[in-house]
């Protein structure tokens, strides 16, 4: 084991909180075993249905959101807003002290991934000061992907969720990172779960075309928060009790180690 901080890094998405999942009742579970939870999410079909009522075409390039101007306006709503402070007050109810952060607070530092993307950025720098006083003083700090420019002066970008999740578990050293989902975890080539595999298996797997879409981004940042991470774990969020089954070594979806 590289560490034991007992902090694992877990990312959620829109589409794995529904009918039949236990998501919040397992971080509560898991809080109240003594872990120090840092939750990530994002909110990308929760944005696109607020792009819609705007009148605006959702546009995407190589899978990323290209963002303009009134796009990042209606990302920052929703991601920092209306969603963070939803599961913020979910987590308050179930008598946690959750507290909603965005990742432009400081913590997350971008340069313009690609003129072409508009206001998408790609994480240059974490600073962990903020998260490790929180999660020393008992609370649940709940992290919308925004970073704030390091190239620019007043903007701020948003940022894949999975990539902040990642870069924010490796500045923590963290013991584990967790990728909720909404497939059973990781498929080979005839479409079987992979239980688990190395770094280099899973880079064979992006190369070889096998792993395509939003599985890339959870992968990668998997492979890079392992430098400083003891285990990286992609799961199905849409099971009731999954998360538990993960911190309990249970036989579910992909480990990456």
């Amino acid at each position: 084991m590289k560490n034991s901080k007992n902090i694992s890094v877990i990312k959620i998405g829109g589409s794995t909180l529904g009918e039949g999942d236990s998501t919040f009742e397992d971080i509560v579970t898991l809080f109240k075993k003594g872990w120090k939870i840092i939750l990530v999410h994002g909110g990308g079909k929760e944005i696109s249905n607020w792009i819609n009522k705007q009148g605006i075409e959702p546009q995407f390039l190589d899978g990323l959101r290209v963002t303009d101007k009134k796009t990042l306006d209606v990302a920052l709503a929703v991601l920092s807003g209306k969603i963070n402070a939803e599961i913020v007050s979910e987590f308050q109810n179930l008598g946690v002290n959750a507290v909603g952060i965005s990742g432009s607070s400081g913590i997350l530092k971008a340069n313009k991934l690609d003129e072409k993307l508009g206001f998408v950025g790609e994480i240059v720098s974490c600073d962990t000061n903020l998260l490790n006083n929180l999660l020393d003083n008992g609370f649940l700090p709940i992290i919308s992907p925004m970073a704030l420019a390091n190239d620019s002066v007043n903007q701020i970008y948003n940022t894949n969720a999975d990539t902040a999740a990642g870069v924010i578990a490796k500045e923590l050293s963290a013991d584990n990172i967790i990728f909720q989902t909404d497939v059973p975890g990781v498929f080979d080539s005839n479409r079987r779960v992979i239980p688990q595999m190395t770094k280099n298996q899973a880079l064979d797997l992006i190369q070889s075309g096998i792993v395509q879409g939003g599985m890339i981004p959870k992968i990668k940042s998997c492979i890079d928060a392992l430098d400083s991470v003891n285990v990286g774990r992609i799961i199905d969020g849409r099971n009731s009790g999954a998360l538990l089954s993960a911190f309990t070594n249970g036989n579910i979806g992909t480990r990456i180690v």
